[in-house]
C-alpha cells in the first residue's frame, strides 16, 4: 500500500540540499528537456494540422466534395438525377459540369489544360473559385459569347491577359472536304483566378457549360454533377449512402479518393515528425534515469536506515518513482503550457520574428502559403502529454528497482 511518507520523502529528494546541488541541477535539466520536447511536439503537430487544413480548403476550393459521373463520360437526364440527389439531407449544393482535356494556344505558345464547363450562377454552391478571382468575375461567362477564365499560372504560360483571345483545340476531330481536322474555337479571356494550388492554377480553364457542350458536341448531356455536402469529414459515409441509391451505370467519387495519395502523404509526414521529435522527450527521460541512479547512489545510507525502520522494498521503490514522476509531471505541464501558447500564437510570432530579423521563412514568390498556419487539436495535446508521462514513469523503474534491492548491512558497513 502506498503511504504518505513515500510521497513526502520523494518530494524532499527533488529539492537541493547541501550535498546534492549537482543532482538537482540534473533534475532541472531533465524537466526543461521534457518541457522542450513536449512544446516542440505540440507546436509542430499544430503547424502541420494548419498546413493540412489550408491545403484541404484550397483543394476543395476547386474540387467538389463528391462527383457523380457516368462510365461512358456522358451523363443523361442530369436534371432528374440532380433533383433525386438533392433530396438527401446531407447534400447542400449541386452543379452540373463538363470536363475535357484541350489545348490552349496564344501568340505561338501552347499548353494543355483541363477545360471545365460550368454554370456561373450555380458554381458558388460547390466551389469557392469565385472568391479567388484576380481579374474579372465568373458572371462574365455568358452563353454564346465564348468567354474563358484561366488559372493564373496557365495564363502566364501562354502569355494571355484579360481581353486576349486564345484558341482552344479539342482532341475531337471533324471530317471536312480538306480531310480530318481538329475542332477549335476562339475564346476571349474574361477572367483570371488563383486558388493557391499549382495543380489548378496551371492546368484548369473555365468556360460556360453551353459553350463547352457546343465545343465537345455533347448536346444536352454533361460529364457529371458536382456535390457539396454538409460535413466534408463524413463524406465517405454519405457517399456510400448515395451510391446505394444511384443506378449501377453511374459512379460516385468523393474528395478523399481523388486526393487520397496527397493527404496520405501529409499524414505520413505528421507521423514521422512525431517520431523524430519524440526523441527529444526520450533523451530527457534518459536524463531522469541518470538523475535517479545518482540519487540512489547518494542516498544509500538513507535507504538503509529506512529499511531498518521497517520500510519494504516496494516502499523504497515508490519513493524514487515519486521523484521521477514529479520531474516528468512538471516537465510535461511546462511543455503543454508552452506548446499550447506557442501553437495559438504562431501566426503572430512568426511575422514578428521575420520583421525583427528582416528575414522571410516562406517567400511569397516561392511558396503559395507564405504564412505558417496553425490549428491546435486537443487530441494531439493529450496524446503528447500522455506519451511524455508514460516515458517518465518507465524511466523511473530501473533506478527505483535498484534502490529497492539495497541491503542495509552492506550500505551501512562503512558509515
Amino acid at each position: 500500500m502506498f503511504r504518505p511518507y513515500e510521497l513526502f520523502i520523494g518530494l524532499r529528494y527533488t529539492r537541493a540540499k547541501r550535498r546534492n546541488h549537482f543532482i538537482s541541477f540534473i533534475s532541472l535539466i531533465s524537466i526543461l528537456g521534457i518541457a522542450l520536447g513536449v512544446t516542440a511536439l505540440i507546436t509542430v503537430l499544430s503547424v502541420m494540422n494548419g498546413f493540412e487544413q489550408e491545403l484541404r480548403s484550397r483543394i476543395l476550393g476547386m474540387a467538389a466534395h463528391a462527383t457523380v459521373t457516368a462510365y461512358d463520360g456522358r451523363l443523361r437526364d442530369w436534371q432528374g438525377l440532380r433533383a433525386r440527389v438533392e433530396r438527401h439531407p446531407e447534400v447542400v449544393g449541386t452543379a452540373p459540369y463538363i470536363e475535357r482535356e484541350a489545348m490552349l494556344t496564344e501568340s505561338g505558345r501552347v499548353s494543355g489544360a483541363l477545360l471545365r464547363g460550368i454554370l456561373p450562377e450555380e458554381e458558388p454552391q460547390v466551389s469557392d473559385v469565385g472568391r479567388h478571382m484576380k481579374a474579372g468575375a465568373l458572371s462574365d461567362l455568358r452563353p454564346g459569347e465564348f468567354g474563358i477564365v484561366l488559372g493564373s499560372e496557365l495564363a502566364y504560360a501562354i502569355g494571355a491577359t484579360l481581353g486576349d483571345r486564345v484558341t482552344v483545340i479539342s482532341p475531337q476531330a471533324m471530317v471536312t472536304p480538306a480531310g480530318t481536322l481538329p475542332r477549335l474555337r476562339r475564346f476571349t479571356v474574361v477572367g483570371i483566378f488563383e486558388v493557391g494550388m499549382y495543380e489548378y492554377d496551371r492546368g484548369v480553364a473555365l468556360v460556360h457549360l453551353r459553350d463547352a457542350a457546343r465545343l465537345f458536341r455533347l448536346d444536352d448531356t454533361v460529364t457529371g454533377l458536382r456535390l457539396k455536402l454538409r460535413d466534408l469529414f463524413q463524406v465517405q459515409h454519405i457517399s456510400a449512402q448515395l451510391a446505394a441509391e444511384l443506378p449501377p451505370q453511374l459512379r460516385l467519387r468523393d474528395w478523399t479518393r481523388r486526393h487520397a495519395n496527397f493527404f496520405r502523404a501529409i499524414q505520413t509526414e505528421k507521423r514521422v515528425m512525431f517520431i523524430i521529435l519524440a526523441l527529444i522527450v526520450a533523451v530527457a527521460a534518459f536524463n531522469i534515469v541518470s538523475t535517479l541512479v545518482m540519487v540512489v547512489t547518494d542516498k544509500q545510507s538513507d535507504i538503509a536506515i529506512l529499511r531498518t525502520l521497517g520500510a519494504t522494498p516496494r516502499s523504497i521503490m515508490g519513493v524514487f518513482m515519486v521523484q521521477g514522476a514529479v520531474i516528468g509531471l512538471f516537465g510535461t505541464l511546462l511543455g503543454v503550457v508552452g506548446g499550447v501558447s506557442l501553437a495559438l500564437n504562431v501566426e503572430t510570432l512568426v511575422p514578428a520574428i521575420e520583421r525583427l530579423f528582416e528575414v522571410q521563412f516562406l517567400p511569397a514568390d516561392v511558396y503559395y502559403i507564405s504564412e505558417l498556419p496553425s490549428e491546435l487539436h486537443w487530441n494531439d495535446v493529450w496524446q503528447v502529454a500522455g506519451f511524455s508521462l508514460l516515458l517518465s514513469l518507465l524511466a523511473t523503474l530501473y533506478p527505483a528497482w535498484r534502490a529497492s534491492r539495497t541491503q542495509p548491512a552492506e550500505a551501512l558497513r562503512y558509515e
